[in-house]
């Protein structure tokens, strides 16, 4: 049986226009889909979710995601795939907000969060 994540991938689809092109995401397939803002010093909880795996599109340079025991600052239009239970977390760097869109893989709901760290004190 195909993983998730794999299966979501082998589904974006790309058509090419003569003004440009755009890509297709398969939205039967998510749970949700988000734009989330981060405050400039903001982050979210480093996180893991047991029913869902998540694609997040960077729309805004100044952020640092942290996948796993990866850190890194992505560049505008980065995709980032976080399979289930591997932890993870969005830190705006920049002195402005920054966004990424999220898309659930599979169902899920927001209590699907295990938070690991939280500098906001929730459990």
């Amino acid at each position: 049986m195909k993983d998730p994540i794999h299966c979501f991938k082998e589904e974006i689809t790309e058509d090419n226009r003569p003004w440009g092109k755009f890509r297709s995401f398969p939205f039967q397939r998510a749970g949700n889909i988000k734009i989330i803002t981060v405050k400039p010093g903001g982050c979210l909880s480093l996180q893991y979710h047991n029913h869902r795996c998540e694609f997040w599109l960077v729309l805004d340079e100044g952020l640092e995601i942290t996948l796993g025991d990866r850190i890194w600052q992505p560049k505008k239009n980065e995709e980032v795939f976080i399979p289930q239970k591997i932890p993870h977390r969005v830190r705006c760097l920049g002195s402005k907000e920054c966004r990424i869109m999220e898309i659930w893989i599979g169902q899920s709901s927001e209590s699907d969060i295990v938070r690991l760290k939280d500098e906001y004190g929730r459990s």
